[in-house]
């Protein structure tokens, strides 16, 4: 993904370079520093650590996020851990202890995972097949093939799996068989970020992203749209600046349904009838997490922002972390974890956003969302290492 973000930057740069050259009117634009980069990542400073972070146990994983820039999640279920790697491992682990419950490889790369549901488990792999396997001892129950790299994990409710690929089409499946139930095929914009969000399966309502920058309820038995929402609208003269990608995690909290887009907006919206509740200017890769009364997203600049879950606008910024390539934001206890590009974790307070603890969890860096309970943090660094850490405040 820092390639990708990376080539984006320039080529807006060479676009913006183009356009400016050619107004006599600017002056002093080819005065600026040559050497001056302004999205290179900002130095960590010290910082005044009030909480204790104690690793509890560690646990390697296949390659981790292999080297396709993947965002392959683990996922809590009752005391287990369940994890993937893009070699195609599938370790199940004791949450508590750390030890190994069991472990498959599949014959398969996986892009996409781990969704669950009750006792299965559910994958996605670059050749564009869902599985599904027993949480139990990682049997595999079924194999579909779909259309496209699956770069999410697939969603169950019992009645049906749903899955969403990179070229825009989510489909649905029998959750017990397999067999395709349904397609829906969005169109894809010339340019788009790598990846996708995660489908959101509720009261038999399916929430999806998509890289035009919409947001759709679907029907999960039938495909049937029944709203769509704008989270960005698509601006600027070329492609590059046109891209609105809804990549990040959504949030449903209730019947309020939180996204965010890159170039676009984090949006609220009322699942009932789609319409949007509030809306801020933001551009996040990442996605949205909620505690304390506030809505949390990363901006792609790199500052960290609590708004006001009532829609009446931001509660707190935290720019010090500028252009790290920031996670998704995990609470944790009462404090607030990101994970950056080099692979720190970054402690804040939920209430003002000031820093409270660092650690190095994994210097790969660390893409995928990471996972709490409690005061206990989860975090699946990009070369395999799963982490679980216990957070408690300095006595």
């Amino acid at each position: 993904m820092r390639l990708l973000i990376m080539s984006l930057r320039s080529l807006m740069a060479l676009s913006l370079v183009l356009s400016m050259s050619a107004c006599s009117t600017v002056k002093g634009w080819f005065e600026m520093d040559d050497d001056e980069d302004l999205t290179a990542p900002v130095e960590l400073v010290d910082i005044n650590e009030s909480v204790k972070i104690k690793k509890l146990w560690s646990k390697g994983i296949g390659d981790g996020q292999g080297k396709g820039y993947l965002k392959i999640q683990p996922v809590i279920s009752g005391d287990s851990i369940y994890v993937a790697s893009a070699d195609g491992e599938v370790v199940s682990i004791d949450r508590n202890t750390g030890k190994e419950q069991w472990s498959i490889d599949l014959d398969v790369r996986i892009s996409g995972g781990v969704g669950v549901y009750e006792n299965t488990l559910l994958l996605g792999g670059n050749d564009g097949s869902v599985m599904q396997l027993s949480a139990s001892d990682g049997s595999l129950n079924w194999t579909t093939r779909v259309n496209g790299e699956v770069l999410a994990p697939p969603q169950g409710n019992g009645r049906v799996v749903v899955a969403q690929s990179y070229e825009g089409r989510v489909q649905g499946l029998d959750f017990k068989t397999g067999e395709k139930l349904w397609v829906f095929n969005s169109n894809v914009p010339v340019l788009t970020v790598r990846g996708t969000s995660t489908p959101i399966l509720s009261n038999n309502m399916v929430y999806v992203g998509f890289a035009s920058g919409r947001v759709l309820s679907l029907e999960s038995t039938t495909g049937a749209v029944t709203w769509e929402a704008r989270v960005a609208i698509p601006q600027g003269r070329s492609e590059i600046e046109r891209i609105v990608d809804v990549d990040g995690t959504m949030l449903l909290v209730g019947k309020e349904l939180y996204a965010s887009s890159y170039q676009g907006r984090l949006v609220a919206i009322d699942v009932g009838s789609g319409r949007k509740m509030w809306q801020q200017d933001v551009s996040s890769f990442a996605g949205v997490s909620q505690g304390f009364g506030n809505v949390y997203v990363t901006d792609e600049d790199g500052t960290v922002m609590a708004y006001l879950r009532n829609g009446q606008g931001e509660r707190w910024s935290q720019p010090a972390l500028g252009y790290r390539e920031l996670s998704r934001p995990t609470p944790v206890s009462s404090y607030l974890a990101v994970a950056d590009f080099e692979g720190y974790v970054h402690l804040l307070s939920q209430v003002d956003g000031e820093f409270v603890g660092r650690v190095k969890a994994d210097g790969d860096g660390a893409r995928a969302d990471m996972l709490s309970d409690g005061n206990i943090l989860y975090v699946y660094g990009n070369s395999g290492k799963l982490i679980a850490y216990k957070i408690t405040a300095k006595d």
